[in-house]
């Protein structure tokens, strides 16, 4: 199992759940998954928990402020681009039509982020990694896969990455809808599909898939642990078996049997 020192510059790096239920949530993910977790205080009563795989960091939770539970904020997962530097990407978003939610700021001395709405709205967040270069482990089982984008305007979402990250993308048929596939090189880092009038008023957002073993084995285990299955298991041929689960805080994230 490899470890990542680095990740390549417009890559996905990390991701973090912000959970209305942080105590709930780490018992329903670190069962599922088999994680360890090592929880560093960041305020009275409050921790920022690195969650693990192998003693590896793979990812984050925290524990929803209570003036975003209020307001009826879901919990969500968080996903993170690694950049060269978040300034200077940050002027490009902004150039480029991006809000900025929080930063640039640096987060002691384990790098410097920023997070914004890209024009269509999905939120995410960029890294410049220092002593944390973000997950140690990825592309293996347990670990997060693959980022995927659900957009309102997938003519205006290529234009916008393509500007700020440089990816580079192709247009593939899947089952019958267009489904782009952004690369930087000759690797690919994220997949896109363009919302139609089914997903009714959802806003557009990014999807996180971790990787399992077995999709099927995976579910029965979510509806153990009181999670539910949005999308059954369902094939997608010359990729693998998926399902987009919620867990039982409300927090949206898919999983893959590649």
């Amino acid at each position: 199992m490899a470890s990542y020192t680095k990740h390549q510059a417009g890559t996905f790096c990390w991701t973090e759940l912000c959970s209305q239920d942080w105590a709930s949530a780490k018992a329903f993910y670190t069962s599922l998954f088999d994680w360890t977790f090592d929880d560093q205080p960041i305020g009275e009563d409050l921790f920022y928990t690195m969650l693990q795989l192998n003693g590896k960091d793979i990812g984050a939770m925290y524990q929803m402020e209570k003036e975003r539970i209020d307001n009826k904020v879901p919990s969500h997962w968080l996903n993170y681009i690694a950049v060269d530097s978040v300034d200077e990407t940050l002027a490009k978003a902004i150039q480029a039509g991006a809000e900025v939610i929080a930063g640039p700021h640096d987060v002691m001395d384990a790098g410097r982020m920023a997070m914004f709405f890209e024009p269509n709205g999905a939120m995410f967040a960029i890294w410049q990694g220092n002593k944390h270069c973000g997950s140690l482990i990825k592309n293996e089982p347990r670990s997060v896969c693959w980022n995927e984008l659900a957009s309102k305007d997938a003519a205006a979402s290529r234009e916008f990455y393509s500007s700020v990250f440089g990816w580079q993308y192709k247009i593939e048929d899947m089952d019958g809808m267009p489904y782009t596939i952004f690369t930087v090189g000759d690797e690919q880092v994220a997949g896109m599909l363009e919302m139609n009038e089914e997903w009714g008023d959802m806003p557009a957002h990014w999807m996180t898939y971790f990787q399992v073993d077995n999709c099927d084995a995976t579910l029965a285990q979510v509806t153990e642990l009181g999670g539910t299955v949005c999308v059954p298991a369902t094939d997608i041929p010359n990729v693998g078996r998926f399902s987009v689960i919620t867990d039982p805080q409300g927090g949206f994230f898919s999983v893959i049997e590649v």
